[in-house]
């Protein structure tokens, strides 16, 4: 259990490191030793999220922080969030924050939507506060 841990913790340090590069499961798995299947699996025992949807979540989160505290435009927001065209970041950022980006740099209050995960509290506690709040038995 505390090697899985470890792991993860190591895969939340890979994510934040390399949150404005290309990441690919194949990358972190190397870089921790483990298939991408096998953390994939006990990434989302452990935080209730799949590693692509925690890269994807805090990638749009530091983007939408970026559109409300810089001037940068659009377009860069979405670049340095590894997205390929203004629209792919457009269309994933309003499924996340409701609004689209424009808008949502209009009305200039940041809300975070995906923090980056803790390791600190064992899994039994994370777990089944994931699931208490959103109403799932664990």
């Amino acid at each position: 259990m505390k090697d899985q841990k470890e792991a993860i913790k190591k895969v939340i340090d890979y994510i934040e490191e390399n949150l404005g590069k290309e990441i690919s499961l194949d990358n972190i798995s190397k870089n921790t030793g483990y298939s991408k299947y096998y953390l994939n699996r006990i990434f989302t025992e452990y935080t209730g999220i799949t590693m692509y949807k925690y890269i994807q979540n805090r990638r749009l989160t530091v983007a939408a922080e970026k559109l409300v505290k810089t001037d940068q435009s659009i377009v860069q927001i979405a670049h340095e969030a590894v997205y390929d065209t203004q629209q792919s970041f457009s269309f994933a950022f309003k499924q996340l924050y409701v609004y689209p980006p424009k808008i949502y740099r209009n009305m200039g209050v940041y809300v975070p939507k995906q923090n980056r995960i803790s390791m600190r509290h064992s899994c039994i506690f994370h777990c089944n506060f994931v699931a208490e709040s959103e109403g799932i038995a664990a």
